[in-house]
């Protein structure tokens, strides 16, 4: 596990909030490697040696252009939000696609199975959450820590199965900015490995009772290589949907 190094400035909600994840705080950086920051301006993604911060924030950047000049809307297509569904987030990495879908009216609750990108999540969403501008839409997520597979069937028994399962596992970055390199290098160094493709598809149309959508890159091949029963194609991205398996004991 990665130690997260605390500022002098950093305080106890701070510290708690790493606590809850499982890490280990500390004074002083490792001597090579990832590792996190909690100070003063939130909890980021660092690495040894390097100038770079991978940082959820919803307040500003790319999430605060989309929020107020528009965007979301193949995504919104590809979920059917005018239907006002319940989304669940199977990968929900730094969050970004909930939180376009929150904007967008809908209730979101993201499943996160690395202790470290969710707890860059959360204390995203808690400064979301402390904003004014950003407060109601934040207050639409939910995020769940651990493996999706082992939990969307647990709280589909305790809560209800969702509208709408929600994935997308990484792959490759296609842009070409040293900021997105830079931040996709440091989540593949974290991250490792990728999911079960085939167990976190399956779960997904386990429990979704309308559609299961999977986002892929324009040109990219299908999730496990299962075609989808249709798509939403953008320039650089498509969406991929996929019916929800028909329960043996329900006949229409």
């Amino acid at each position: 596990m990665i130690p997260v190094v605390f500022g002098d400035d950093t305080d106890e909600l701070l510290k708690q909030r790493v606590a809850d994840f499982g890490l280990q705080g500390c004074t002083e950086p490792p001597q090579a490697g990832l590792y996190l920051r909690a100070d003063s301006e939130g909890i980021a993604l660092c690495k040894v040696g390097e100038k770079g911060r991978v940082k959820v924030d919803f307040t500003g950047g790319a999430a605060q252009y989309r929020r107020t000049k528009g965007g979301g809307e193949l995504i919104g297509k590809a979920v059917n939000h005018s239907a006002h569904p319940v989304v669940w987030d199977g990968t929900g990495g730094l969050g970004r696609d909930a939180f376009v879908l929150a904007g967008l009216g809908l209730q979101v609750c993201v499943f996160e199975q690395n202790p470290v990108v969710s707890c860059l999540l959360a204390d995203g969403l808690a400064r979301a959450a402390g904003s004014a501008e950003t407060s109601e839409v934040a207050g639409r997520i939910r995020l769940y820590s651990g493996n999706a597979v082992a939990l969307m069937p647990e709280l589909a028994k305790e809560q209800g199965r969702p509208d709408v399962v929600y994935l997308d596992p990484m792959y490759p970055e296609r842009q070409k900015s040293a900021a997105v390199k830079k931040e996709m290098a440091y989540f593949h160094d974290l991250v490792g490995m990728a999911d079960d493709e085939a167990a976190l598809l399956h779960m997904a149309r386990e429990v979704a009772k309308k559609r299961v959508v999977v986002k892929r890159p324009r040109l990219g091949g299908f999730l496990n290589h299962e075609r989808p029963a249709y798509q939403y194609s953008g320039k650089s991205t498509r969406f991929d949907v996929y019916l929800p398996f028909q329960p043996v004991n329900q006949q229409e």
